[in-house]
């Protein structure tokens, strides 16, 4: 099963053809799988992406690792239309927290 993470979007990794990635794609990789790669999580879905991906939420140990995923400043919030029931709410609020204490990739922003 290959799932899309609800709600947030990492920077773009290198893809063949593209010399190299955008800022911070490896260090959104690599903590990831550092946090989920051979766990057991649990699942929240939202259905299915246009590409038959499950979009859901990730949980380890009852932790929101989407959020988290916010929260150090690896992904940022999606700002597209969200799967039906879910609540951009709590990502926003992260997400502007990272921004104002400069984590990740916001300590390159301007603002």
């Amino acid at each position: 099963m290959v799932v899309r993470l609800a709600g947030i979007i990492t920077p773009e990794i290198p893809r063949a053809g593209r010399s190299q990635g955008q800022i911070y794609s490896q260090g959104a990789k690599e903590y990831l799988g550092e946090v989920i790669l051979h766990r057991v999580v649990e699942i929240k879905g939202y259905g299915l992406d246009q590409h038959d991906r499950v979009l859901g939420e990730v949980f380890l140990r009852g932790k929101n690792i989407n959020l988290e995923m916010v929260r150090t400043g690896l992904a940022e919030v999606c700002r597209g239309r969200p799967p039906m029931s879910f609540d951009l709410e709590p990502y926003l609020k992260i997400e502007e927290e990272a921004r104002k204490a400069k984590r990740g990739m916001w300590a390159l922003a301007q603002r």
